[in-house]
Parts: structure tokens; C-alpha cells; sequence
């Protein structure tokens, strides 16, 4: 059987809201229209606006409601910020992005960040070689200093998760933290396999607050187990690997490179 593919962020996020269970790790998202993104940006003044298909975060737009000391709009792509002094002005600028094609709005999150450089994460979840959904790998992604993403392809870092929390709690607080990310990770497979039988791998984005919270940013399912190369222990990386071999997943080695 051929492994499964979702583009969709929007169909995706449905059916993890499904379960209650996951409300709690997924930002209010909806989707991108003049209504929602106004009440959005009342509701908590900065939103990120996403493709629904797309990878490496191409046509992400950062955009933020301000209110000192003057008032107006701030919205963010790639490197390029710009600021308007009302809604409608914004909304007219981002339809040259948005109207291509679909587009949700989702709350944004308040990210831990790393020597002033924002960071998330990517939990690896597969199918093990028991054929069980396992999370078999988690890496840091620090974003690139003056970009809003923090994708590899798009000039952010990688780096172990372990360095990027050493500023904010002990080692033993960071590996509770990481149980809790795997079984995330676990219960996400579950519940997006309900829907989507043939899926065997996902790359689940996961954002932490400044209160450690995990969210769930998007799940990709063609992620490339590349990344886990660059750190120095290669112990995910083999794993991950491993388990990819098994189900046929690393037949695209070279595609590697690009994410």
C-alpha cells in the first residue's frame, strides 16, 4: 500500500479537533477570510495566516493588531514588515498573497526563544517496526534571525531540544517535557490514522509557550527524516531512518536536502 498524503492544514486540523482531548494543544484556527482575520486579530492581536497546502513555510504572513504607541496593523513575510494604519488597508495588502488560494488564520503563539531568536519543534511520529505509532524523533528548529519561520530550508537551525530548554528549566523538568511531547505525538497518529488510513509518518510542529505549554502549529505528512542528521547524536536519526526503511518511506533520498 502507498503511504498516505494530506495536504490539507485545514482538514487535518478538523479531525484532530475531533477528539477533546486535543483542543487543549490546538491554537484557534479558522479559515482566512476578511471576517475571521478581523475577529482574530481582536481576539488576540497576533495571528499567523497559512496556506492550506505548502511546505518549508512559504506564504506565511506574521501579522499583529498594534496599539502603542500608535495604532494599526504590523504584518511580516519572510524578511519584508510592514505597517498600516488600518484594518482594511491590511486586508487589502495581504489579498495579493491570500487570494491565490486557500488560507487559514490561526492564533498566535508566544514562542520560547533561544539567545532572541524564536524556536519550535519537530516530533517525528511513525509507524514502528510493530507496526505502533511511535514518536521516534524530536529536534529544535531555531528560525533564522530575521525571518518569522523557523524551517531549515528557510535559514533556520537545528539544534537538540535539550540545549534550547538548558536557558529555561532543569534537565529533569525538559525530560518530562519530552514524555508528554511523545505521547502528544502518539495520540496524534492515532486519531489522524481514523481518518486517513495508510498514513505511517508524520512531522508534527509543535510550538511551546513561555508557560513550556506544547501546540500543535501543523502536521506534515511527508516529512524528511534530513534534519535529524545534523545533530551530533545520531541516535534519532538512525532510529528514524530505520523505521522509515521498513514501511518504504526513504525511497526519496533526494529530496533530502530540501527540508
Amino acid at each position: 500500500m502507498a503511504i498516505r498524503r494530506v495536504r490539507s492544514k485545514w482538514a487535518k486540523t478538523k479531525v484532530l479537533l475531533r477528539s477533546p482531548r486535543m483542543h487543549a494543544y490546538i491554537p484557534h484556527t479558522k479559515r482566512y477570510g476578511k471576517e475571521s482575520l478581523y475577529r482574530m486579530l481582536q481576539d488576540y492581536e497576533m495571528v499567523y495566516v497559512k496556506p492550506i497546502s505548502g511546505t518549508y513555510g512559504d506564504g506565511v504572513i506574521r501579522v499583529e493588531r498594534l496599539n502603542d504607541p500608535a495604532e494599526g496593523y504590523r504584518y511580516q513575510i519572510d524578511t519584508t514588515s510592514r505597517t498600516v494604519s488600518s484594518f482594511e488597508a491590511l486586508y487589502q495588502a495581504l489579498q495579493r498573497y491570500a487570494s491565490r488560494k486557500g488560507y487559514i488564520v490561526q492564533k498566535g503563539i508566544d514562542m520560547l526563544k533561544h539567545r532572541n531568536r524564536r524556536f519550535d519543534l519537530r516530533v517525528m511520529v511513525q509507524k514502528n517496526l510493530n507496526n505502533k505509532w511511535e514518536t521516534s524523533g524530536i529536534i529544535g528548529r531555531l528560525a533564522h534571525p530575521r525571518k518569522i519561520i523557523t524551517n531549515y530550508h528557510s535559514g533556520g537551525t537545528l539544534m537538540a531540544l535539550e540545549k534550547l530548554m538548558s536557558d529555561h528549566q532543569a534537565a529533569a523538568e525538559t525530560n518530562a517535557l519530552k514524555a508528554n511531547i511523545r505521547k502528544l505525538g502518539v495520540r496524534i497518529g492515532k486519531q489522524l490514522e481514523a481518518a486517513y488510513p495508510g498514513l505511517k509518518e508524520l512531522g508534527v510542529d509543535v510550538a511551546l509557550d513561555t508557560k513550556f505549554h506544547p501546540w500543535i502549529l501543523e502536521v506534515n505528512t511527508k516529512p524528511h527524516p534530513y534534519v535529524f542528521n545534523k545533530l551530533a547524536d545520531k541516535t534519532m536519526h538512525r532510529r528514524v531512518t530505520r523505521y522509515a526503511a521498513a514501511y518504504g518511506g526513504i525511497k526519496r533520498k533526494c529530496s533530502w536536502s530540501k527540508k
